[in-house]
């Protein structure tokens, strides 16, 4: 009989023992595996840390004692032990189980996660508020070793002396983010993943004393401080200790029996302390365990497809590019492979650097190097360039140093979720001063606008989506302003016009198609250059047109369009026009299938051609 379909709470796992819990965690590596291919997410970590997980469980009381889960996209295992396994076959589907936590999922869930590096920070202020409270619980960071190249790590960790609370750390040190983990830090870890004299003697004093008749247990309490003074006798350079936490570790992760002891020594600390733990990412499942970059977040059904993509366009012009401009630089945050960069930094290892979940240093880093009259491309994922906003305006932007920022996954990524979508990108790039922002649509598009930024300039943004191009005739276009700006008419007698950017250009089109079957005319206007915008030949573009409808893949307030709206009222351009704005309205959106998440937004061209005839009516 299958341990884990009779569990509803993690609560049996206290009166498991070590054979039944080791079973547990086969059932729960089985299942996960199963329904990660099937749905696709992330697979090699939530597969090394299923036993830290069951151990976790087996040792604290969730939801009384909280867990926060850092990144939070290693926690598959916790949601199936916290009643969640009869809805888990919905992993990351619309309107199913998050692939993240979230707080209005369930009260197991004590703080949601995405982005990493929180978990410490979250886990402080939580167990300040239970202490205040008047409350014995304890609160469990756990938080990988790619989070700890994370600056607000170490943030929080300066805060903590002194503050008296009930709060263990526990490090899951596999040796990787989604990139290998790089850095002073991973060298730091290194040495002491490789010299276990400490936790080696210490569990030998424990074994020795508690063999002892009658007088073991009070020898054992007895030798603690002796323990204290050979610990720092082994571990001079403990950065941990020095910053006054209690060091355990390392200890090994696949062992449930040994993670319990250490986890229930660390309660007994009166201060914070640190477990450290080593797991392997993308244990039991071997393919994993020898490509864990590879099977960070798989695919939905498995397979990987080949073929073009945005990422590797970007990584073949730099490549290219790399060749021709000895001054080029390269700086990523953990996402060498995921942003396409991987030919670079094999060819031009001088010119790369992977700084580690560090995106605030990547982007001043980056104006270092400008200011140093480098010529560097800072390649990141929409969401977590929101990360360094500060550094944008303030360390770049203000100094007016020219750099490539190279902004991937931007618009709807899917199943990842809210965490994830590159929706507010535009936003904030629009009101920044000195800024050209390009949003391409085609292969075509994006060689122009990486070249715009090749001339290094002034800062230059190019924001592109996840996936490849749609597959449309683009002859229909007519270049303006210079190749900045496309229009194309379907019908005639267009008074309406399609105004939009990047991959909602194609909806766009086949929206017009449809209007123009039922005697509608339509002009569509791709907008390559968002800023600066020619203002005079969208004017132009947009003068036979009475109806403008925007078509905008990201939040609406403070959005291209509404921008261009202002415009047009200050510049008095809309007389006898009206106009309406398909874009996210004051929302986060959910997470699904990029296909349900567009029909969710409005975004699909049937919405869109029903929503434009709507409004003429």
């Amino acid at each position: 009989m299958s341990i884990l379909e009779n569990l509803n709470s993690p609560a049996p796992l206290k009166r498991m023992s070590v054979e039944e819990l080791n079973t547990l965690a086969g059932e729960l590596r089985e299942k996960l595996l199963t329904v990660a291919i099937n749905n696709g997410g992330h697979l090699s970590s939530n597969l090394g840390a299923v036993e830290l997980t069951v151990a976790l469980h087996s040792v604290f009381s969730s939801p009384y004692d909280r867990i926060i889960w850092d990144v939070g996209h290693q926690a598959y295992a916790h949601k199936l032990l916290t009643g969640r396994n009869k809805d888990f076959d919905t992993l990351r589907e619309y309107g199913g189980i998050s692939g993240f936590p979230r707080r209005r999922e369930s009260e197991h869930d004590s703080f949601g996660a995405g982005h990493a590096s929180t978990s410490i920070s979250a886990a402080l202020g939580l167990a300040l508020a239970d202490k205040q409270a008047g409350k014995r619980n304890y609160t469990v960071a756990v938080a990988g070793d790619g989070a700890f190249t994370g600056g607000m790590i170490y943030e929080a960790l300066n805060n903590i002396s002194g503050k008296g609370v009930r709060l263990i750390i526990v490090l899951n040190d596999n040796e990787m983010s989604i990139s290998p983990s790089v850095g002073g830090i991973n060298t730091y870890l290194g040495r002491l993943r490789t010299n276990p004299r400490y936790l080696g003697f210490k569990y030998r004093l424990k074994k020795f004393f508690a063999a002892i008749p009658l007088v073991g247990k009070p020898l054992t309490k007895m030798t603690r401080g002796m323990k204290n003074f050979f610990k720092r006798l082994v571990w001079r350079d403990n950065m941990f200790e020095n910053l006054g936490l209690h060091y355990y570790g390392p200890v090994d992760g696949s062992d449930i029996k040994r993670m319990q002891g250490v986890l229930r020594d660390a309660m007994r600390d009166k201060s914070v302390s640190i477990v450290h733990v080593r797991t392997q990412k993308g244990k039991g499942f071997s393919p994993a365990e020898e490509q864990p970059e590879k099977y960070h977040g798989v695919p939905k059904g498995g397979e990987y497809k080949s073929g073009e993509s945005f990422s590797s366009v970007f990584g073949d012009i730099m490549a290219r590019r790399g060749g021709e401009d000895k001054k080029l630089y390269a700086v990523t945050a953990a996402m060498c492979e995921g942003t396409g960069l991987k030919d670079f930094a094999a060819r031009y290892p001088d010119r790369f650097s992977d700084v580690g979940i560090a995106e605030e240093h990547a982007m001043t880093f980056c104006a270092g190097l400008s200011a140093g009259e480098m010529h560097p491309v800072f390649a990141v994922y929409s969401t977590f360039a929101q990360r360094a906003y500060d550094q944008l305006i303030h360390d770049v932007a203000l100094q007016g140093l020219p750099l490539v920022l190279a902004l991937d996954r931007a618009g709807i990524v899917g199943e990842d979720g809210p965490t994830h979508h590159g929706l507010f990108d535009v936003g904030f790039l629009l009101q920044t001063p000195s800024v050209e922002v390009y949003s391409p649509e085609s292969y075509e598009d994006m060689r122009y606008s990486m070249a715009k930024g090749f001339e290094f300039n002034t800062l230059t943004a190019v924001r592109y989506p996840r996936g490849g191009e749609q597959s449309y005739d683009r002859s229909i276009y007519t270049s303006a302003d210079s190749g900045n700006m496309f229009y194309g008419d379907f019908g005639t007698d267009t008074k309406v016009a399609v105004i939009s950017y990047g991959r909602l250009c194609g909806n766009a089109v086949k929206a017009a198609q449809m209007l123009a079957e039922k005697g509608i005319g339509v002009r569509v206007v791709k907008i390559l250059r968002l800023k600066p915008l020619n203002c005079e030949e969208l004017f132009r573009l947009l003068a036979p047109c009475t109806f403008l409808y925007f078509a905008e893949e990201g939040v609406r307030s403070g959005g291209f369009a509404e921008r261009v709206l202002a415009t047009m009222c200050e510049k008095g351009q809309m007389m006898g026009k009206t106009a309406a704005i398909r874009a996210v309205e004051d929302r986060f959106v959910p997470h699904g299938d990029t296909a349900r998440l567009f029909e969710d937004c409005g975004f699909l061209p049937e919405q869109m051609a029903a929503e434009i005839e709507s409004k003429l009516r």
